[in-house]
């Protein structure tokens, strides 16, 4: 096979790992929902989503050591004390707060609206940036930055059959709002973290500040059938994405990869419409696809905080 072809190949391959990382993050709120329907509160579904995925992680991390100790007759280097620490409380105090804001909303609004919010990060990521002078304003980026700040409008404008709920709709963009915040903090710590340790670290925070919140408040009860839920968001949800996100991105690069995670939100507004019967109005259709036209437009250009080394994109692939 020629060296060309192989190249095609191989950007080939990273863009279905990409797609499926974006499928497997799309399909998130839904099986959200189905755990809500299955008699599990937000505190004990993330505690035991957070805990499996952590385990599985860690098995991850300990078989990859083994493997590049044989390969590389020597043990890989062990990550600063200090970083990993970092990435633990992260896990405990940042991304656990975005996912408690993100799966509540989903207790009030559709799955379809809440991704869609939620998709509004990239921009208050740069409108962030911008502000601690990691990043300068263009006419391109200041399209973008438009055209987002439009469609978010629009979404919460254009109503839609059943109306909208402020608890959810707050829920939502104060999600975006913290994983901007949650990014933006932890860019210059993870790259220094293998991405899948750092996968392993913020999961880890993360089962501990619900597991703790979860007992302390009565909250860790659990049903049969919601257990189906927690494995699907764990692995299919959770650690499935993140890895195929980091192996596609390995293969076409980190600002290819951001692009084609934008499939994530038309998942789950696609299934959400298709099993729930959500109905976006026209406008808020509109909105969504501006939101997502800014995303690609600042990726495409290259903002840096939006698509950096491979390691600093991994919080990027965590949902």
């Amino acid at each position: 096979m020629s060296r060309a072809a192989t190249s095609e190949s191989r950007r080939s391959a990273g863009v279905a790992l990409c797609l499926l990382s974006a499928v497997g993050f799309g399909l998130m709120a839904i099986f959200a929902k189905e755990a809500y329907a299955a008699g599990l509160g937000v505190t004990a579904l993330l505690a035991a989503r957070f805990v499996l995925a952590a385990s599985v992680f860690w098995a991850i991390v300990a078989a990859r050591g083994r493997w590049l100790a044989r390969r590389a007759n020597d043990a890989p280097p062990s990550p600063p004390r200090r970083a990993v620490l970092a990435c633990l409380a992260l896990g405990a105090v940042g991304y656990a707060a975005q996912a408690g804001l993100f799966f509540s909303a989903l207790e009030h609004i559709d799955a379809s609206l809440t991704s869609l919010l939620l998709y509004t990060y990239p921009a208050l990521v740069f409108c962030g940036a911008v502000v601690l002078h990691r990043e300068h304003v263009t006419p391109c980026k200041a399209l973008a930055l438009a055209l987002a700040s439009a469609g978010a409008a629009l979404v919460l404008l254009g109503g839609g059959t059943r109306g909208l709920e402020a608890t959810g709709v707050l829920l939502a963009l104060g999600s975006g709002a913290m994983y901007a915040i949650y990014i933006l903090v932890t860019e210059g710590v993870v790259r220094r973290i293998d991405p899948i340790l750092l996968g392993a670290l913020i999961a880890t925070g993360a089962a501990l500040t619900f597991v703790l919140a979860g007992a302390a408040g009565g909250a860790l009860q659990f049903t049969a059938a919601g257990w189906l839920w927690i494995a699907a968001i764990a692995t299919l949800s959770t650690v499935l994405p993140i890895v195929t996100f980091m192996l596609g991105m390995q293969r076409v690069g980190a600002s290819t990869a951001s692009i084609v995670s934008t499939f994530e939100p038309v998942v789950t507004v696609a299934l959400a419409v298709a099993l729930y019967g959500d109905a976006l109005g026209p406008l808020q259709v509109l909105g969504g696809a501006l939101v997502l036209a800014a995303v690609v437009a600042l990726q495409t250009r290259g903002a840096r905080v939006l698509a950096p080394a491979p390691a600093a994109l991994a919080h990027e692939s965590l949902r």
